[in-house]
């Protein structure tokens, strides 16, 4: 039946599916294809620089990330949706000018994006099969070794900005996901200039990295990252680095917050992304002082509890150690110094050690 139906149903069915995106709350919606060619060259490159640090997954699945037929058998096309996480909440910058505050990524600051993100696509799908019949596909937020910045980019949906995010006009605070589908939808069109994007001769987020991880225009340096630092590495951090930190102990948004294009983010609709348990006006020592049954508990849902009460303690403590020396973080400090994991007692004995130099 798909087979049979003209360009012109297609361009109709197309009109439909973003008008069904828009009623699950997609922000919006594109039709990227599905063959990447020339994709799998720079994440090569990418791989052999060695620049995916301790996230051995990149490597492992890089063909399949270029090549959605081996996530899909017979896939023809993908959906891709923006969905809008920008929440209402205290200024970020505030945060990161007072060293005894928390600074959390703001897409971290709620509820877990990929089960709503996943239950939407679903939702997609099944209006789908009852509008058009039965079809294969697949639904990735970021389940699966998908190139999901490329496709959207080659979708229409932006262009990838400097610090290597996608980029559009109305910003970059947004999570994308995927429906691999084997139906001959038409894609979409790129943006124009797609070698040098809308970011014209803008450096403010190369200037603003606190690590200079964004090495050059497009090539992030992932062990430089302070957002893989403080998520995706399990031991200790380079000691080199603490410093840089500053109080970010979960992700960091620098990028984001100095490019011009996000003066025109909207807010988003979700109250699923609300901050919760006051996480963007938090104190270190407030944060520093949880058990591991309250980290468990407030943080259920939430995307940070994947990282686990060890390695929340052990950026913490680099956080404390950037602060400034007060009675209470050193009370915080030393309370944890006998903790039972070596990691979080080695990085609250480099707290100290660097705040009593301060001091000194």
């Amino acid at each position: 039946m798909h087979q049979t139906r003209t360009t012109s149903d297609w361009l109709d069915i197309k009109a439909r599916i973003r008008q069904w995106g828009r009623e699950l709350g997609f922000t919006e919606l594109v039709f990227a294809p599905s063959e990447l060619d020339g994709a799998d060259q720079g994440l090569a490159a990418w791989l052999e620089a060695g620049y995916q640090g301790e996230m051995d997954y990149m490597a492992r699945h890089a063909r399949l990330r270029a090549n959605p037929v081996g996530l899909l058998a017979g896939c023809r096309s993908v959906i891709c949706v923006r969905l809008d996480y920008l929440p209402e909440a205290a200024d970020p910058r505030e945060n990161l000018a007072d060293p005894a505050r928390a600074t959390i990524s703001r897409y971290a600051l709620g509820r877990d994006y990929h089960k709503l993100l996943r239950q939407r696509l679903q939702a997609l799908a099944v209006r789908m099969t009852a509008e058009l019949g039965a079809f294969a596909h697949r639904a990735c937020t970021d389940s699966a070794p998908v190139m999901e910045v490329e496709l959207a980019r080659r979708g229409g949906l932006g262009w990838r900005g400097k610090h290597t995010l996608l980029l559009s006009r109305r910003g970059s605070w947004f999570f994308l996901g995927e429906l691999l589908t084997d139906l001959p939808i038409p894609a979409d069109l790129p943006e124009p200039d797609l070698e040098h994007g809308h970011c014209g001769t803008c450096r403010a987020c190369l200037n603003i990295c606190p690590t200079r991880a964004i090495l050059s225009p497009y090539v992030l340096d992932a062990r430089l990252c302070i957002s893989y630092l403080t998520i995706e590495h399990a031991g200790p951090i380079p000691e080199a680095l603490r410093p840089l930190l500053g109080n970010r102990i979960y992700g960091c948004d620098d990028c984001q917050l100095v490019c011009p294009w996000n003066r025109h983010a909207p807010l988003t609709r979700e109250a699923d992304f609300a901050p919760r348990h006051g996480l963007d006006r938090a104190t270190l020592v407030e944060l520093f002082g949880w058990t591991e049954r309250q980290f468990l508990d407030r943080l259920a849902g939430s995307a940070i509890r994947r990282i686990g009460h060890e390695r929340w303690l052990r950026n913490i403590a680099v956080a404390l150690g950037n602060a400034t020396a007060s009675s209470e973080v050193i009370a915080a400090l030393d309370s944890r110094r006998d903790h039972p994991s070596a990691l979080v007692r080695e990085h609250v004995a480099w707290a100290l050690q660097r705040l009593q130099s301060a001091h000194d």
